[in-house]
């Protein structure tokens, strides 16, 4: 595919080099255009050393092959990282005053913008009405990350992170159209990751989710406008996404009593999460060792089943119109195949939509692609193509938004 990474001048222009790096080693063909205040922060010589192609800032170099007509017209995706305040200003009311914003105007494919910027002026109506303005425009702008700002100012403007940046970006080229923004203004509850059911100080019951999918499935979430929290169990080594409040537990008796606590008010819950059907009765309060006192088995209590009692409780009037998403990871065996079991959970757990996935070696836990099908409570089917976590999540939400009330 061939991408334009624009560069907007602020410090996080250097984040850009590993943007760049990272489109270039999966394969396809960058041109970076910065804007003049993005040199700078970050040389042209290391632009185009990262790229592989030549860096220019202005519509007069290399006139005969009209560049700033050239280029937009023929990517397959325009990212821009960061977008600063000046350049989304220019870029909502048609400026071509430099190569970047006439590439912009000339650019038919998806355009993914990410703020970078100190939170006065992220918050400023004339930036928001300039968002608003572009995402009229077909584009996708991205909700900036909260933190650490230039100096000692801490707040939302910060740069996602350019791993999550190049997630959105590949997600908008599998799906070839802007992320909508239909979930403005909804409240949405996303479970993810494994539980961990203690043993003893050291040892405890698991399972191999990673929590790569739930991550995705709060991405999105916030990214289509949504207010997000994140309940994680295990999942060691992910970044929290830009803009969703993360909410960390252990076990699955907290899991619930989280889930329990921000499903409250919420328009939606998703549970992602891989909650461990069992727990041991006795926690031995030391390691148990070897020996002697070693003991012959593990006795095992369920936990509660906390799909289930979301059902019931929105039963029981306590949670109004919640729209409520499981997830079932099956295998199949003598009594059926994962959709024969898939429908009867389905049947069972009285949830809106299940999403199934088949899992085994390489498949689903631990790795960055899914597949399998969307179930929903009125009989549909839906398969969902092999593709990254971020494509399965973006056809949970589509359909998922019908159900919103």
């Amino acid at each position: 595919m061939r991408i334009v990474v624009g560069v907007g001048g602020g410090i996080a222009a250097y984040k850009a080099c590993s943007l760049v790096r990272k489109f270039t080693e999966t394969g396809h063909h960058v041109r970076v255009i910065p804007t003049e205040s993005a040199l700078q922060f970050v040389g042209k010589a290391t632009f185009e050393a990262l790229s592989g192609n030549p860096v220019q800032t202005g519509v007069f170099a290399d006139v005969p092959e009209v560049p700033h007509v050239r280029i937009g017209q023929e990517a397959d995706l325009v990212v821009i990282a960061p977008a600063t305040a000046d350049l989304m200003a220019r870029a909502a009311s048609g400026r071509a005053d430099d190569l970047l914003t006439a590439t912009l105007l000339t650019a038919r494919c998806p355009v993914l913008f990410a703020p970078a910027m100190h939170t006065e002026m992220w918050e400023h109506p004339a930036t928001v009405a300039n968002v608003a303005t572009l995402r009229a425009h077909g584009s996708t702008v991205m909700e900036p990350a909260s933190g650490r700002l230039t100096g000692a100012d801490t707040g939302p403007g910060r740069l996602p992170e350019p791993e999550e940046i190049f997630a959105l970006a590949s997600l908008l080229l599998e799906r070839a159209d802007a992320l909508p923004r239909d979930l403005e203004g909804r409240r949405v509850v996303v479970s993810a990751g494994g539980t961990r059911e203690p043993l003893d100080p050291v040892r405890f019951l698991g399972n191999r989710s990673s929590g790569k999918q739930g991550y995705a499935m709060a991405r999105v979430a916030a990214q289509r406008g949504a207010q997000v929290t994140l309940i994680a169990g295990n999942t060691i080594g992910l970044e929290p996404p830009a803009a969703v409040e993360v909410v960390h537990v252990t076990t699955a008796e907290q899991m619930g009593t989280a889930v329990d606590k921000h499903s409250a008010g919420a328009d939606a819950v998703i549970m992602a999460a891989a909650v461990a059907d069992f727990r041991p009765v006795n926690v031995a309060a030391a390691k148990i060792k070897k020996g002697a006192h070693e003991p012959n088995s593990i006795e095992l209590t369920k936990n509660r089943d906390i799909l289930a009692g979301l059902v019931q409780a929105r039963r029981d009037g306590q949670l109004g119109g919640l729209a409520i998403v499981g997830f079932a990871a099956e295998t199949g065996d003598e009594h059926g195949d994962v959709l024969t079991h898939a429908r009867a959970k389905l049947a069972r757990k009285g949830c809106d939509l299940l999403v199934v996935n088949a899992v085994g070696e390489g498949k689903a836990f631990e790795v960055d692609n899914n597949d399998g099908w969307l179930l929903g409570a009125d009989g549909t089917e839906q398969s969902l193509d092999h593709g990254s976590k971020a494509l399965l999540a973006s056809r949970v939400l589509d359909a998922l938004g019908p159900l919103l009330r």
